[in-house]
Formats: C-alpha cells, sequence, structure tokens
C-alpha cells in the first residue's frame, strides 16, 4: 500500500507466494500425503498451502514488514482491484487507494505498522481499483513470521453494500424516532405479566413519566382500578390471538392541576417480533376532551329534561294554585262564620285562639298561593321593599322546628343593621329554609356532638348576604358549578331540585348563590342580593 521497490526475485519465487498467479486450473493435483496421527497437526505440501492460500474468498495482500511493499495478492483481491501480480507489486498507495484524505498514505503506513507492533489492526480503507472505482473494504491486518521474515497479511472485504444498508437504517429510524417523538399515540408493548418491555417518547408523556421509566413497571399500576380490569381481560384475550380490540382506560392519577380526570382510548393487538418483542401492542392516545364533551353532552340532556320537567311543574303549580285556592278561601269563610256566632256568647279563649290560628295559617297558605302564581307568570310587581333580616327572623320558627326534631342545635348570628332589599318575600323564605333544612337534615347524621349549624346574615361589597354552615361532609368532591344544576344532593332519596330551584329565584333577583367546602370540615351556602339605595 506503500510506495516500495518492487519486490525480488527470490521472493516472488517463493512458493508460497505463487507470484506468477494462481494455479492453472489443469495443474495435476498433488499426490495425497499420508494422514496424520491422531492429535498431531497435518504436515501439508508447500504446493497445498499455497492452493489453499490461493482458494480463500476474501481479497488478500501480502506486505512486507518493514518497507510496506506488496509481496503477494490472491485471486480474489487481484479480480476486485483489476490489477495482475505483477501490475500490483510496483504500485505505490496513490495508484491503488481512494484520493481522499483519511486514506493518504501517511495514514496507510501507519495502520500497517501498528499490525506490525500490536500484532493486528482493523480499519476502514478505501481501495481504488484499476478502472477508477472506489472499493469501501472492511481491512484486517495481521503479522505473520515466516521463515523468510515477518509479512503483514492484509484481508479486506467490500462493504459499500453494508454501509448503504446501514444508511438506510439509520435514515429509517431516525424518521421513525421523529415520527414517534411527534406522534400523539403512544406505543406501549406489554410482555404476559403485564410489564412494559417498550414504550415510546410520546407514551412517556401521555403516562407523565420517563419512558425509561416504564421499562418493567407493571402497566396497570398506572390506572385507575376499573380501568386496571379492563387492562387483564386485554392481556388475557391477547393471548388467544384475533384482531384489534380497542377500549378506554383512566388514569390513576390525575395529571391536571383542578384535579379533572384523564382518559385515554388503547388499540390493542398481540404481537410477536421474531427475536425481538412478543407480547401486547397498545396504541394509546388522549381522548380527555372527548370524555368531557361526552359528559358534557349528557349533562346537557340531563339539564333539558329537567327544564321540561319544570316548565311541566310550572303548569301544575298554577292549576294548583287555581285548584286550591278555592278550598282555602271557603275555610277562611267557615272560619269567620263560626267566629261570628261565637261573637254573641261568652267566648272561649282557647276555641278563639285556635281560630285565629286557623286563621293566619290559612292567610299564610292563601300567600303562598300568591306567590306561587305570581313567580310562574313572572308578575315582577309582587317584588317589594322587605328586610332581609325580617325574612330569616319569619323562617326561624319553621327551621327551630326541624331542628328540634333532628337533635340540630342553631346558632343565629344576624347583624343588627339592616338589609333591605327588593324581593318577592314569600319566595326568597323558601330558598333560606330550603338550605337551612338541608344543612339541618345533613347534621341529623352526624354524632349529637357535632350536630350543629350556623345561619349568619351580614352586608357586604353592597349586597345582602345570607350564609348557612354545617359541620358535615362537605361536597363530596362534586365540581361546585353542578351543584345548582340539579344533580347535587346529600340525601339518600334527595334530588338536588330544590337547590336548582333555589338559584333560579336568586337569579331572578339578580342576586347570587354559591357554595363551598368550609374548613376544617362541612359546606357552606351562601346568597347574595343586592342592597336598595337608602332614601336620602
Amino acid at each position: 500500500m506503500t510506495d516500495l521497490p518492487a519486490a525480488t526475485a527470490e521472493h516472488a519465487e517463493a512458493p508460497a507466494y505463487e507470484p506468477s498467479g494462481s494455479a492453472p486450473a489443469s495443474a495435476p493435483a498433488a499426490p495425497s500425503a499420508p494422514a496424520a496421527p491422531s492429535g498431531q497437526a497435518p504436515d501439508f505440501d508447500p504446493a497445498d498451502l499455497a492452493r489453499l492460500l490461493t482458494a480463500i474468498e476474501h481479497c488478500v495482500l501480502v506486505h512486507d514488514a518493514r518497507t510496506k511493499d506488496i509481496l503477494w495478492a490472491n485471486p480474489a483481491a487481484r479480480a476486485a482491484l483489476g490489477f495482475t501480480l505483477d501490475e500490483l507489486l510496483p504500485l505505490k498507495a496513490p495508484d491503488m487507494s481512494s484520493r481522499a484524505r483519511p486514506y493518504r498514505r501517511e495514514a496507510g503506513r501507519a495502520w500497517l505498522q501498528r499490525a506490525v507492533d500490536e500484532g493486528a489492526s482493523v480499519t476502514e480503507w478505501c481501495y481504488r481499483s484499476k478502472a477508477g472505482h472506489d472499493i469501501i473494504s472492511e481491512a484486517r491486518a495481521v503479522r505473520v513470521d515466516l521463515a523468510r521474515g515477518p509479512v503483514v497479511m492484509v484481508q479486506f472485504r467490500d462493504i459499500a453494500e453494508e454501509k448503504a444498508t446501514r444508511r438506510d437504517l439509520s435514515r429509517t429510524e431516525g424518521r421513525l424516532q421523529a415520527f414517534l417523538r411527534d406522534l400523539d399515540e403512544g406505543i406501549v408493548v406489554l410482555d404476559d405479566e403485564g410489564r412494559a418491555v417498550f414504550a415510546s417518547e410520546s407514551a412517556g408523556g401521555l403516562l407523565g413519566r420517563d419512558p425509561e421509566a416504564l421499562l418493567g413497571t407493571p402497566f396497570a399500576a398506572f390506572l385507575a382500578p376499573g380501568s386496571a380490569s379492563v387492562l387483564r381481560d386485554l392481556l388475557a384475550a391477547s393471548r388467544s390471538g384475533g384482531g384489534p380490540v380497542d377500549a378506554r382506560c383512566r388514569l390513576a392519577a390525575p395529571a391536571a392541576a383542578d384535579g379533572s380526570e384523564r382518559w385515554f382510548a388503547v388499540r390493542c393487538r398481540y404481537l410477536d417480533i421474531e427475536h425481538d418483542l412478543r407480547g401486547l401492542l397498545l396504541l394509546c392516545h388522549d381522548v380527555t376532551a372527548a370524555v368531557r364533551a361526552e359528559e358534557e353532552h349528557r349533562r346537557d340532556a340531563q339539564y333539558l329534561n329537567h327544564l321540561a320537567r319544570y316548565n311541566a311543574m310550572g303548569d301544575i303549580a298554577m292549576a294548583i294554585a287555581h285548584e286550591v285556592g278555592q278550598p282555602i278561601a271557603a275555610a277562611c269563610n267557615f272560619v269567620a262564620g263560626v267566629r261570628s256566632r261565637l261573637a254573641g256568647d261568652a267566648e272561649d279563649s282557647a276555641l278563639t285562639w285556635g281560630l285565629e290560628a286557623a286563621t293566619r295559617q290559612l292567610d299564610r297558605a292563601a300567600q303562598i298561593l300568591r306567590s306561587l302564581r305570581a313567580y310562574v307568570v313572572r308578575l315582577e310587581q309582587s317584588k317589594q321593599r322587605v328586610d332581609l333580616n325580617d325574612i330569616v327572623a319569619d323562617c326561624a320558627c319553621f327551621i327551630e322546628v326541624r331542628a328540634r326534631e333532628h337533635g340540630v342545635t342553631l346558632r343565629w348570628d344576624t347583624t343588627d343593621r339592616p338589609l333591605p332589599v327588593h324581593c318577592e318575600k314569600v319566595l326568597i323564605g323558601q330558598v333560606v329554609m330550603n338550605l337551612a333544612f338541608n344543612a339541618v337534615e345533613e347534621m341529623a347524621r352526624w354524632p349529637v356532638e357535632r350536630r350543629t349549624v350556623v345561619i349568619r346574615t351580614r352586608e357586604r361589597a353592597g349586597s345582602a348576604e345570607v350564609e348557612v354552615v354545617d359541620a358535615g361532609k362537605g361536597l363530596s368532591g362534586v365540581r361546585v358549578d353542578r351543584i345548582f344544576e340539579g344533580a347535587f344532593s346529600s340525601k339518600g332519596d334527595g334530588h338536588g331540585i330544590g337547590l336548582a330551584l333555589s338559584h333560579r329565584i336568586i337569579s331572578r333577583h339578580g342576586g347570587e348563590i354559591e357554595a363551598a367546602d368550609h374548613a376544617p370540615r362541612g359546606a357552606v351556602f351562601r346568597f347574595r342580593l343586592p342592597l336598595c339605595r337608602r332614601s336620602p
């Protein structure tokens, strides 16, 4: 491979180097040598050794260890380079190597010298054929000590196709990695025990973990209990083969800051790549937005159904107000008649008190019916200016009765300042009682020492506020924006319609109603109504 004088005639005529080219095909076969004793290396004839060396299919060049001259080339090397042996012997390095910088003369000499010093050296070398074609080769130089002195035997093979194949594989791998990295779908392969043996980067992003950390981990550990059972069923079904199976799974730990659940769709099928991956292939992609949209759709459908019932209730309320109003009016007339008959006799104080109480209750029933009729037909003139403290005081008697029935203690914390509001008195009273009754019934399920409900009134930011606080289980993780949609109730037989109607009443009055968890335990419900402007 270097610029050195041609080999001497003595070396060229050595049998082991076969200077005149390969042995002719018609050359007579050498007589058979006697078999070597068992356990002893056979004693080959020099001509047989020359034939064996000539028959090697790898390209072989022999260099002088000191001068680096070419001493011999086997037929495979001569065919690959397109030179005869006589043409090769005087060649210089630039005549049979690529002119690229990595293959310059100094680099070739250094490589051969390493083989002389260390016994062997491997490199990638680009030979240049007689026709001018570059031959990218893997070349292995080995020092061989012969009787005539040390030589360097170079074996090389064309690796151009292998390099092209490696480039194609590397390019394909790069593309796949780019596709997988930017793919929304996560790819996970599970073994028969459900442990991850492969996970793409997108799968790690989907699960919020490093892909390497997923390997060897049971995939069910990342799923909610219900979804873990779905995965087990998929694993069992995959062992029996068949086509791909679709399913939905829910992550065990929500990743969103608001604590909302995350869902992903899974397509799975059994995978068996020879000498590589075998198990259940999972293709996952996030469908949280779709699941939430479906939930919203179901909730909207439920709300529309609720509105339909609500409208029907309005029609029924009108009918009830009309039908019940007549017997109440008749009862009032009968009570008045009894009282007029007793007026001429000595009045019985107990009987008189009973008739007066009955009259008050009948008047209240009539007032409720009038308010109900006014609310349904939206008669704004039914509103009046009233102190919110007075409304709460009017409801106190009914709330006290309910609290005593359940052994609940009431704490009243009402402000001394007037809270004038423009509202329909009976309807706002119904809201106060609904919130208070809910709190009382919630506390009835707890130990006696905890059965306390606080009801307070106050002025806040230009509004009159009523607040009801209990020490129960709180809102139980229910989204606050759904509590007043008719979907929340802490009672076993409740349906949440009372809260929905309370929300409708307060909203119609231009106010706000809200709910929240109360520290350290329980819930707080409050509503606010705009304060009336004070007279100058």
